[in-house]
C-alpha cells in the first residue's frame, strides 16, 4: 500500500494558491496529490463547495478528504416502514392516568407484537406512568403514539432505581452517564452477557461464526474477492472484522494516513485503542462494520451495498461473520419521553434519566419523539443505519443530547432540536452535543438546531463522520478519556454551520483533524477548533481543507444524494 505523494507546500503558499482557483488540482479525487492544510483559504469568488463536490463526484468512494455518507440511515437512506396494527396498549391494562403504573401493560403489548412476528402497537392519547424502562428485544415492532404533545411516557424513576445499578467505584462514575435508555432496543442476548459480567465487557454485537475470509482490496470498491462465497446470500447483512493488530498500522490508515498519523504515538497516546498495552479495550480488538451483501456475482466474488470505508490488506486481515444477535426493523413514533425532573448530577454520575438507545440494532427509527429532562437524550452503541428525524431534546440542562460510540456506523440524525435549558447546567457538571466516538464512522447530523451543546467526540479515532446544515450556539465541551487516542480520524466534515455566538471551539477543525474538511462555517470570531492537537507536526502535517468562505452549498449529506440519484 503507498502512500501517495505529497506537495511540500506552506501555509502561506496554499492561501495563495486556493485564491487564484486552484483548488480543483490540488484535491485530487483519488489521494493522488493533497495538499497539506489550506488554513482559511479564501477563493476570490470560487466556490470551494462547489469545486469539492464536483471532484467527490468523480469518484466518491475514493476522494481524499469527502468520506461517501449518501448510505446512512434506515435502509441506506430510505423511508421506514409502516407495518400493521397488531396491538394497543389500553388492550393490556394501561390506564394513562399519569399515575398508575402501566409499565407491566406495555412490556406485555411489546411482547405480544413482537412474539407475534412484529407490527405496530399503538399508544392512544393520555400520560403513562412508567416505573422502569420499556426493553425491546423483538424486531419489527414500532411503537406509535398520537403525537409528541398528546402521548408522554413519564418515567417516574432513573435507570439506577427503576433496572439496576452500573456504578464503577474504580473510576467513581456511573455508566449510565452515557448508556442505556428508558426506551431501549436492544437484543435480549445482548443485553443479557452484559448484566452477566456486570457490564463490564463488550457492549456491541456478539459475532457469529466466520463467513469468508476477505482479500485485499481497495477504499471506495464494492466488489470483493471472498475464501468462498457459500454461506453468503442476496440482502445477508454480515459483520465485516478487521483484525486491529498491536503495530498501529490500522490505525494510521483510519487517520489518513497523513504524517501526522504514522508519527503519533500510538502505544503512549492511545493505549485504549492498542492491543496489548495497559488499559487496552477488548472491543477496539477488531474493527466492525455490519454491511449488506447487494448480489453474489459467483463463488468467489461479492458485491458490497456500500463502498468499503477503509483498504482491506494483508497487514490487518479481514473477514466476514455472521452478524450475531440483534434487532432490526424497530421504530418508536410520535410520543414524548418524559422523566421526572431530578437535580443533575456531577459529571459522570449520572443515574440514567435517559431517553431512547439503541443498541447493537440495525435499521431502526426513531421519528416525532421528543425527550424532556435527560441525562442522555438518544444513544447508539453499536448500532448500524438508524435514523433520528424530527427529535427533540428538551427540560433540564442534560450531559449527552445524543451519543454515537461504540462503533456505530452510518446513523443518520436530521431535523432535531436541542431547546434551551429550563434548567441550567449545575456546578461540576458537563454538556457535549453532537457525539460520535470509538471508531464510529459514516454518521450524519444533518439540518438542525442547538440553543445548547456544541460538536462532541469522545476521542477513541471516529473517522469519516458529518455535521452539516446546523445552526448552533456553541455552548459545550468535547470529552472522553486521555488513553483513547486522537479526537478525529480522516474525512471528518463540518460543512454548512451557522455559530451564533462566535465561539469555534470544536466546529472549525482545520488544527485538529487529519484529511479532512471544515467547510462554510459563519458567526466565528476565527478558525482555531480549541483543541489541544493530537498529532505531531501541527497543521502542516493534516493535509486537510479548512475555509470559512461561503458556499452555495450548504448541506453535503443532501447534495451528495442529489447528485448520484
Amino acid at each position: 500500500m503507498d502512500k501517495p505523494t505529497l506537495p511540500q507546500l506552506s501555509r502561506r503558499s496554499l492561501i495563495s494558491i486556493a485564491a487564484a482557483g486552484a483548488t480543483a488540482a490540488l484535491v485530487g479525487p483519488a489521494a493522488t496529490a493533497a495538499p497539506k492544510t489550506f488554513g482559511a483559504a479564501r477563493s476570490s469568488g470560487a466556490d470551494l463547495g462547489q469545486q469539492l463536490l464536483a471532484q467527490w463526484r468523480t469518484s466518491p468512494g475514493t476522494h481524499r478528504l469527502l468520506a461517501d455518507f449518501r448510505h446512512a440511515g434506515y435502509r441506506l437512506g430510505a423511508r421506514p416502514a409502516t407495518p400493521p396494527v397488531v396491538a394497543n396498549v389500553k388492550q393490556f391494562g394501561a390506564v394513562a392516568d399519569g399515575v398508575t403504573d402501566d409499565l407491566d401493560a406495555f412490556r406485555a403489548a411489546v411482547r405480544a407484537a413482537g412474539e407475534g412476528g412484529g407490527g405496530t402497537v399503538l399508544v392512544p392519547p393520555g400520560t403513562y406512568h412508567l416505573s422502569g424502562p420499556l426493553f425491546i428485544h423483538w424486531s419489527n415492532v414500532v411503537l406509535r403514539g398520537a403525537s409528541t404533545r398528546e402521548t408522554v411516557l413519564y418515567f417516574s424513576r432513573p435507570l439506577k432505581e427503576g433496572y439496576r445499578d452500573n456504578w464503577q467505584d474504580a473510576k467513581n462514575q456511573d455508566r449510565w452517564s452515557w448508556a442505556g435508555g428508558q426506551i431501549w432496543v436492544i437484543p435480549e442476548a445482548v443485553k443479557a452477557k452484559l448484566e452477566a459480567e456486570e457490564w463490564l465487557g463488550t457492549e456491541g454485537w456478539i459475532p457469529g461464526a466466520a463467513l469468508a475470509s476477505l482479500a485485499q482490496a481497495r477504499r471506495g470498491d464494492t466488489d470483493v474477492t471472498v475464501s468462498s462465497t457459500a454461506g453468503l446470500g442476496k440482502g445477508q447483512l454480515v459483520l465485516l472484522e478487521t483484525e486491529n493488530r498491536p503495530d498501529s498500522r490500522l490505525l494510521v490508515h483510519l487517520a489518513g494516513d497523513t504524517e501526522g498519523a504514522s508519527a503519533y504515538d500510538w502505544v503512549a497516546g492511545a493505549p485504549q485503542l492498542v492491543p496489548g498495552t495497559d488499559g487496552f479495550y477488548p472491543q477496539y480488538g477488531t474493527l466492525q462494520w455490519p454491511v449488506r451483501i447487494e448480489r453474489v456475482l459467483d463463488d468467489r466474488t461479492v458485491r458490497l451495498a456500500q463502498p468499503l470505508k477503509h483498504d482491506l490488506s494483508q497487514e490487518w486481515p479481514s473477514v466476514l461473520r455472521e452478524l450475531g444477535p440483534a434487532v432490526t426493523g424497530v421504530g418508536i413514533e410520535r410520543l414524548t419521553v418524559r422523566n421526572q425532573l431530578i437535580d443533575q448530577t456531577r459529571h459522570n454520575q449520572n443515574p440514567g434519566s435517559n431517553g431512547l438507545h439503541f443498541q447493537a440494532s440495525h435499521d431502526c427509527w426513531a421519528d416525532q419523539v421528543r425527550v424532556e429532562n435527560v441525562d442522555v437524550g438518544f444513544g447508539l452503541t453499536g448500532a448500524k443505519s438508524v435514523t433520528l428525524s424530527h427529535v427533540t431534546v428538551a427540560g433540564r440542562a442534560c450531559h449527552h443530547p445524543f451519543v454515537i460510540r461504540m462503533q456505530s456506523h452510518d446513523n443518520l440524525i436530521e431535523d432535531f432540536t436541542v431547546e434551551p435549558f429550563t434548567v441550567p447546567l449545575v456546578d461540576g457538571a458537563r454538556l457535549h452535543g453532537l457525539n460520535a466516538e470509538g471508531l464510529s464512522s459514516g454518521n450524519v447530523y444533518h439540518r438542525g438546531v442547538m440553543a445548547e451543546g456544541t460538536f462532541d467526540s469522545h476521542r477513541a479515532l471516529p473517522f469519516e463522520n458529518l455535521r452539516t446544515n446546523i445552526e448552533i450556539a456553541n455552548t459545550g465541551s468535547v470529552g472522553g478519556s486521555a488513553q483513547s487516542g486522537p479526537y478525529f480520524g480522516a474525512r471528518t466534515s463540518h460543512w454548512g454551520v451557522q455559530v451564533t455566538n462566535d465561539r469555534s471551539y470544536a466546529v472549525c477543525l482545520g488544527d485538529i483533524a487529519p484529511a479532512s474538511v471544515t467547510l462554510g462555517i459563519s458567526g466565528v470570531a476565527d478558525d482555531s477548533s480549541g483543541l489541544r492537537p493530537d498529532y505531531p507536526g501541527g497543521v502542516e502535517a493534516l493535509e486537510g481543507l479548512s475555509s470559512l468562505e461561503p458556499s452555495t452549498v450548504n448541506d453535503l449529506y443532501e447534495s451528495q444524494r442529489r447528485l448520484t440519484s
